[in-house]
């Protein structure tokens, strides 16, 4: 009886009809290959927009009861994941704590990929345990086969502790189904190399991640049209984000903004609503709270009026 190799009919390592001849290619020829391919896979991304923002609605409940969101994964999936928790904190001002990721081998294997780390099951549900999963949490497991040891076992502690889980994964016939809460499963098809799944599966990964974890936030509270009221001015091209943010409320000048910014330590929102209702810092922060994070109900205000206007006096509008 022939030896059936275990990854053969995953769809992330099948053989891709469309680049049978790739190492023959010119450059352009490879660029508008992969272009092509890139379009099916947008194709197959919208496909699963409805489980996206299923997903979306389940972050935002695990958020809003105080959980956190746990990513885990090996290699690609799991730097995707890293990407996301290391880019909320300045984007949209959360603690730290709040979004966390998990990855094989440890923070280390973000530039030095480590061997068989992704194999190991025990060490998944152990990477786990330590970060102490609760009911409260959301745990997204992303693993563009479906198959990784690491990522069942770090969701299989998750499960036994309760919480909730969104599986990403490009195999739409993955066998966690029954498993997870949601599965989000684009079926990008095979890549132009077979098997490489930064890819394709990469590229869709991102971008569902990017989607649930940016809706997530827009959800909570964390911007005010489509402004990013919550950024943390880390750096001088932060500062004056935040200085252009609050002109852009509240109509004063750069120098007034950065005045005010300093008054309210920086907080951006705590600025806006220490102008527009001329409260202080303290009572601006408890007006905020109050409002559940919502800068529409903390200001009474709607932002799109002045955002248009702030368009229209754009040049070539």
């Amino acid at each position: 009886m022939p030896h059936r190799l275990k990854f053969q009919s995953l769809p992330t390592e099948a053989i891709n009809p469309s680049s049978l001849a790739l190492d023959k290619l010119s450059s352009d020829e490879i660029v508008e290959l992969m272009l092509a391919e890139d379009r099916r896979m947008l194709l197959a991304v919208q496909k699963e927009r409805a489980r996206i923002a299923t997903g979306v609605e389940l972050i935002v409940e695990a958020l809003r009861k105080g959980g956190r969101i746990l990513f885990v994964g090996a290699g690609t999936s799991g730097r995707l994941g890293l990407l996301e928790s290391a880019e909320m904190p300045p984007t949209f001002g959360t603690d730290p704590a709040l979004v966390q990721a998990i990855m094989a081998g440890g923070r280390t294997a973000i530039l030095t990929p480590k061997d068989g780390v992704e194999d190991h099951f025990e060490e998944g549900s152990r990477a786990m345990t330590r970060v102490h999963p609760t009911r409260k949490d959301i745990v997204i497991g992303v693993s563009a086969s479906g198959m990784t040891p690491f990522v069942r076992g770090a969701l299989t502690s998750a499960r036994k502790a309760g919480a909730r889980i969104i599986f990403v994964t490009c195999d739409p016939r993955t066998d966690l189904q029954m498993f997870v809460d949601l599965t989000i499963a684009p079926g990008v098809g095979p890549e132009i190399i077979a098997g490489s799944t930064r890819l394709k599966a990469g590229t869709a990964t991102k971008l569902v991640l990017n989607m649930l974890t940016t809706a997530a936030m827009v959800r909570i509270g964390k911007t005010y049209g489509n402004l990013m009221i919550d950024v943390h001015p880390g750096s001088e091209k932060l500062k004056e984000r935040a200085r252009r943010i609050v002109n852009i409320v509240t109509g004063i000048d750069a120098e007034a903004a950065d005045k005010l910014l300093r008054r309210a330590r920086w907080n951006v929102k705590a600025a806006i609503v220490m102008q527009q209702a001329s409260l202080p810092y303290a009572k601006a922060l408890t007006r905020i709270r109050q409002a559940h994070d919502s800068m529409r109900v903390a200001l009474g205000e709607d932002i799109e009026p002045r955002l248009k206007a702030l368009l229209g006096d754009q040049p070539g509008e």
